[in-house]
């Protein structure tokens, strides 16, 4: 009864009849002040809030969230302080960017504010950015690195393996016309073995990010995997950031926090555009694995786009085509795009950041993509 009260708000109607003491009173203030009623009656997601656009009042009670939520359930109230109260001016205050709860949305909201920030407010923003960047690359890196070094091994087919490098299912699939039913074995004639990735690069990848404000997250872990990538010596990787212009923070990789303060994120869309920059950069198509990171909102020459995915994969490019990046599920998207692009081969599908280097070891070995089931 008491969590029910809690979530109610205490309003005569709740229905609850429990009464709070002590820190839970200090808690249902702090969830009044974000969620409560005004004057005038109001239901659910349209009731307004009592924190105002007081830089203090706002600082304590971020305090006061830290103090008595978790910190999955503090992030969640940032978010909704920030959509629905306005409060995203109010970050361009250090003082306020040392209160908050730092993680990938808030990263996202200090983004689409980087050109609006003071230069008092710069630095407090990259060292908060730079901290979410950080513990991602902890969370993310080894597990990517060893996935994909595993797929640039098994990518270099030999025939004459040593016996722990034999790739058995290949093996067997090759040999099944010397199968001796009397023994119910197969005696294998010819054997297909892993090669062992050398310090040259084997693939090239482009990663091709919209920069549109929907797609804040996934430009963020975006970075941070492109980061990752840059960092091992068989890979030749490219990051382009688009909205209705193209840039190249290729250059920008050795720092993530750099390229994500590169981007601008807001603006229309251009895919075609950026496709035909990418395109122009591939040298070995047999050997690239581009992966367009976008809802697929088309502002430039839809028919233009379709054809050039066409060309790419025709020329031996394998396409991936990701409709985000993130742990928040499919966002919303074009349908009639993500359609058109399944029929070409390249099916479009969100990717949380757990599932892409699973998704890049199969591009790179050129086997079907590890596409989640959505039904």
């Amino acid at each position: 009864m008491r969590r029910w009260r809690l979530v109610l708000g205490g309003d005569a109607a709740d229905g609850t009849g429990c009464g709070l003491a002590g820190q839970d009173v200090a808690m249902d203030g702090a969830l009044t002040a974000l969620y409560g009623k005004g004057d005038k009656p109001q239901s659910g997601r349209d009731r307004s809030a009592g924190l105002g656009a007081s830089a203090p009042s706002v600082a304590r009670w971020l305090g006061d969230i830290r103090t008595y939520f978790p910190s999955s359930v503090v992030q969640v109230m940032q978010r909704d302080a920030i959509d629905r109260l306005g409060l995203s001016t109010l970050l361009l205050e250090p003082e306020m960017l040392a209160a908050v709860e730092a993680d990938v949305h808030l990263v996202g909201t200090l983004l689409s504010l980087n050109k609006a920030m003071p230069d008092t407010t710069k630095e407090t923003a990259r060292a908060v950015v730079r901290k979410v960047v950080e513990d991602l690359e902890k969370r993310l890196a080894t597990r990517t690195r060893a996935t994909l070094t595993g797929a640039l091994d098994r990518s270099a087919r030999i025939t004459r393996p040593r016996h722990h490098d034999i790739d058995w299912n290949r093996t067997i699939a090759a040999n099944l016309q010397h199968y001796l039913p009397e023994y119910r074995t197969i005696v294998p004639e010819r054997l297909i073995g892993y090669g062992r990735a050398s310090q040259s690069v084997k693939k090239e990848v482009v990663l091709c990010i919209d920069q549109s404000g929907s797609m804040a997250a996934s430009v963020v872990y975006a970075s941070v995997f492109g980061a990752v990538l840059a960092s091992m010596r068989s890979l030749a990787t490219r990051l382009v950031v688009f909205d209705t212009a193209v840039v190249d923070l290729t250059d920008q990789l050795d720092d993530p926090v750099d390229v994500l303060f590169g981007t601008q994120l807001g603006g229309g869309t251009d895919i075609n555009r950026a496709l035909a920059y990418c395109q122009s950069q591939i040298t070995r198509p047999a050997d690239t694995v581009v992966v367009l990171i976008s809802d697929l909102y088309e502002g430039g020459i839809r028919d233009e786009m379709l054809k050039r995915v066409a060309a790419m994969k025709a020329s031996g490019v394998q396409f991936v085509t990701l409709l985000a990046l993130s742990d928040e599920g499919a966002p919303a998207y074009d349908r009639e795009h993500a359609a058109a692009l399944a029929a070409l081969g390249a099916p479009a599908f969100a990717c949380t950041p757990d599932l892409f280097p699973e998704v890049m070891a199969a591009a790179i070995e050129k086997r079907p993509l590890p596409i989640p089931d959505t039904a």
